[in-house]
């Protein structure tokens, strides 16, 4: 068996770290099957959504410390090609055309705050425990911290990373690292709203929103006002497009919606009452 497991519900993909006996710390193994799941997940025309989870009761504690015991005597050639490996991962999963949601609980500590951070939307358990623990064993979060600082208020994100400090949920959320926190009935309810509205969304529109928000962190003014003028319009006149504006003037669930049963029984009623 792997150590993901990647199971396609409806309009998404279920990904879920499954080494639950190791609290989901990554092994190289781990790494290579989840660079090349995000590297190929956009291929998927009809997937609208990535949702990220850890088996067991931790999201991830980590790196393997099998893994890393296996480094110490590695010089720095080979120390490089393996950060080379774990920067790869994060850079595919930020690059992936299909936003990425992730449910957090447990301990997620050093790369698992990193997987976190390249998620677009993420969800906690109250009782999560966040840290970035690399200080505590004399090594930096080098290779997550660009990517945690797309998220992370950079004040905050230097303090935690100094001190190596256990967080909790409500930190991570007031810290921009997670969007929504709550008791685990609760953030599951969140998670449920929130992929009930993106299968409702225009699958195309969902990756041009998350292409915008990466291309244009690295464009300048001008680049901006082309690439957004171009974008819309460009919207406006393809088939989806097209497709959505029609259905919202016809008071109609567009094509590419995906409908639960609860509104087609809410259709059906509507429709005898009338």
């Amino acid at each position: 068996m792997g150590e993901i497991i990647v199971k396609k519900e409806k309009f998404y993909y279920n990904v879920k770290l499954n080494r639950p006996d190791k609290h989901n710390a990554m092994s190289q193994k781990m790494i290579q099957e989840l660079t090349e799941f995000f590297k190929t997940a956009g291929n998927d025309k009809f997937a609208k959504v990535i949702v990220l989870r850890g088996a067991g009761t931790s999201f991830c504690a980590g790196g393997d410390l099998a893994w890393m015991k296996s480094s110490i005597n590695f010089k720095i050639k080979e120390n490089m090609a393996d950060a080379t490996k774990l920067f790869d991962l994060f850079d595919a999963a930020a690059k992936c055309p299909l936003p990425i949601l992730s449910y957090v609980q447990g301990n997620i500590f050093g790369g698992g705050i990193g997987l976190v951070s390249i998620c677009d939307i993420a969800i906690a358990e109250a009782n999560a425990k966040f840290c970035f623990s690399e200080v505590k064993i004399g090594l930096v979060p080098a290779v997550i911290s660009s990517f945690v600082l797309q998220k992370m208020h950079i004040n905050k994100a230097k303090e935690l990373m100094l001190t190596g400090r256990i967080f909790n949920a409500d930190t991570a959320h007031s810290s921009g690292l997670v969007e929504y926190v709550g008791r685990e009935l609760e953030a599951k309810e969140q998670l449920d709203e929130i992929l009930y509205l993106i299968g409702s969304n225009g699958p195309k529109a969902i990756r041009l929103v998350k292409r915008l928000f990466y291309n244009q962190r690295f464009m300048n003014e001008a680049q901006i006002k082309a690439d957004s003028i171009k974008t819309i319009a460009e919207c406006r006149v393809s088939a989806e497009g097209q497709e959505g504006l029609k259905s919202f003037l016809e008071k109609r669930k567009p094509a590419w919606a995906w409908i639960t049963q609860e509104d087609e029984d809410e259709v059906r009623d509507r429709d005898e009452g009338e």
